[in-house]
């Protein structure tokens, strides 16, 4: 079975998405067999890894018209990375998901049969604690928080993990926290220093020795359809996931 690691922030612009592609991509480049799921109404991890957004087979397909997950995959994104893509009508998958039954655990439920083929799946939630951000704790057996090394980092996280908590006492008890991730980190600035300093006191063990940098490279890669380690291999941002995956690699074996 897996690992299944749901990447998660309910704020918006924290590099979730970015860390999504970059550190599936860099399991994959490790030799792992990765499945990333784009969860993410916007589509930005399908449009950032240059897949197509279609009407058919996709995330909204396999939640709310029942398509089985294997029909949705779409094989070798990049060497070793499969995708199951997102399309605009998932916005509207929430109210549609409300009349279903268990409609909690669909996204458990249907990843069941595939997740054993896969050494990690990552999940790539929304940016709100909404129901497809709880299916996908639901489903995940620990969530990865990227936080942006800015003023309101400690708000947005403190409102986060307490909705992992009460998934873990309702509805997933094995849920368990990844870790925290810093991106955008600007070495010429005190302000990143100093929330580097108070997450960490904050949560000890729980934080990635991994700082993601400011990168043009990384900001730039989304537009060409790639991911940082096709896009540009040698840049900084390269590095820096190749040593998050390790570090995520490490922790359970």
């Amino acid at each position: 079975m897996g690992r299944i690691i749901a990447i998660a922030n309910q704020k918006g612009g924290v590099g979730k998405t970015t860390t999504a592609i970059n550190l599936s991509a860099a399991l994959a480049e490790k030799g792992k067999k990765v499945l990333l799921i784009d969860m993410d109404p916007q589509g930005n991890a399908t449009s950032g890894l240059g897949v197509p957004k279609v009407r058919e087979g996709n995330t909204y397909d396999m939640l709310v018209n029942n398509s089985p997950a294997e029909k949705c995959i779409r094989k070798d994104v990049c060497p070793g990375l499969d995708l199951i893509p997102s399309t605009v009508d998932l916005a509207g998958a929430e109210i549609e998901m409300l009349e279903l039954e268990r409609h909690e655990f669909i996204l458990k439920k249907k990843l069941r049969r595939i997740s054993g083929a896969y050494d990690f799946v990552l999940i790539d939630c929304p940016p709100s604690l909404n129901l497809l951000t709880v299916n996908a704790l639901t489903t995940a057996n620990s969530v990865l928080v990227p936080i942006q090394c800015e003023f309101y980092a400690m708000e947005g996280l403190t409102q986060l993990l307490y909705t992992v908590q009460l998934v873990q006492k309702k509805l997933n008890p094995g849920l368990e926290m990844e870790g925290v991730v810093f991106t955008m980190y600007d070495v010429r600035t005190n302000l990143s220093q100093q929330v580097v300093e108070s997450v960490r006191q904050y949560l000890k063990e729980k934080v990635y020795d991994t700082i993601i940098p400011r990168n043009v490279r990384l900001a730039e890669a989304p537009s060409h359809g790639m991911s940082i380690m096709e896009y540009d291999p040698r840049s900084s941002g390269a590095e820096a996931y190749r040593k998050l995956a390790d570090e995520v690699i490490g922790q359970k074996g």
